[in-house]
């Protein structure tokens, strides 16, 4: 470790969020939420407006007071310790800069309030300007300096006093999409040199996919799944993971029948042992597990359609294939060939090992009925 990671790194700690909940009035706005994250994770708090994520942000900030449960950061219950007193770092979206102070100022302020030596404030205002990729524009204003580097000015704030852990509520979302994309290797860059435990906001999927080690899902105020990125994407538990946390076909179960059978027209039967439960009642494929071939493909599920829909976005062609009266999306990555015309047949196919068990939520009413109308 070099010296500029000695003057700026931190110890991150523990988070365990223990059946937290908050109300407001007759609404609960966090219900009962258990976490824990471990010392130095890079965790993304992943939600739909309205589920919660702000909301449990907020309370672990201090900013608001938990109706019930615990919030213990490094083994101390700080649930109802001032924000001042919890060693918290946080980022907004609108960069909460001080308009008249230089970028110098900006990062050496919180040093000045924990009344640090003037030559320690100096070596970390130095380091952390390194460290943040501004070390010619310590001079300059909030003002005169582009979004992108205003954000990394306020990230280096929120780390320069070496907090326990780093709150970040959906802060690049006022950045265009290039400088989102830099912003984030930036900030997993940082996160890796200095250590710190990180909670991050976002309804962006590609942020939390992107940046996380961990993935916290939220639905109306609680956990719907914790785990991994990958982990999540390839083993989602509910209909609503599933389609919030990329695309995903879901398609019922019927089991009327002597066997279990995709519930399309005419139905696809499936052995028993395709499925991961005798229970399962509803199964997701991803579309870019789907096989898109003119011929029929050597899979164990091969299904002829008429492609209804085409579009292009560079890296792949996502199409929507009408099989037995149902429409399927498909990801067909993009090798500089045209893909089938609309209105063509084509072939999709998919190993059993491609279908994705999950439990039935309220969706199935919503945003299932959506993909078949």
């Amino acid at each position: 470790m070099n010296a500029l990671d000695l003057e700026l790194a931190t110890t991150g700690k523990r988070v365990r969020i223990q059946a937290l909940s908050k109300q407001y009035g007759a609404q609960t706005a966090v219900n009962r939420v258990s976490i824990d994250i471990p010392a130095g994770a890079f965790c993304t708090i992943l939600g739909a407006s309205g589920s919660g994520k702000t909301t449990l942000l907020k309370m672990v900030a201090g900013y608001e007071r938990p109706s019930d449960g615990r919030i213990e950061i490094g083994g101390r219950d700080v649930a109802s310790t001032p924000v001042a007193d919890r060693n918290i770092g946080m980022v907004f979206q609108n960069y909460a800069l001080f308009p008249h102070m230089t970028v110098a100022a900006n990062l050496a302020f919180p040093l000045e309030m924990r009344r640090l030596p003037r030559p320690a404030i100096k070596a970390k205002v130095a380091a952390m300007l390194e460290l943040i990729g501004l070390a010619d524009l310590g001079a300059r204003l909030p003002r005169q300096l582009s979004g992108g580097q205003q954000q990394r000015v306020a990230l280096g704030r929120a780390l320069i006093f070496q907090p326990d852990i780093l709150l970040m509520d959906e802060p690049l979302g006022a950045l265009d999409k290039n400088m989102r994309q830099a912003m984030q290797r930036e900030i997993g860059a940082i996160h890796r040199r200095v250590g710190v435990t990180v909670l991050y906001v976002t309804h962006d999927q590609d942020e939390a996919m992107s940046m996380a080690d961990m993935v916290v899902v939220m639905d109306q105020g609680q956990v719907a799944q914790v785990g991994s990125p990958l982990d999540i994407y390839n083993a989602p538990n509910t209909d609503f993971v599933a389609t919030f946390l990329g695309d995903c076909n879901l398609i019922e179960i019927d089991r009327n029948g002597s066997e279990p059978t995709l519930m399309m027209a005419g139905g696809i039967r499936l052995p028993a042992t395709a499925l991961a439960s005798r229970d399962t009642q509803l199964v997701g494929i991803r579309p870019e597990r789907l096989l898109v071939s003119g011929e029929r493909p050597e899979c164990d599920i091969a299904m002829a359609g008429t492609v209804t829909e085409a579009h292009f976005n560079g890296a792949d062609h996502d199409l929507v294939v009408e099989v037995r009266g149902k429409p399927l999306r498909a990801r067909l990555a993009n090798f500089g060939k045209a893909p089938p015309a609309v209105g063509s047949m084509t072939y999709l196919g998919c190993g059993y090992t491609d279908l994705i068990a999950l439990d039935v939520t309220d969706i199935m009413s919503g945003k299932a009925k959506e993909q078949e109308s």
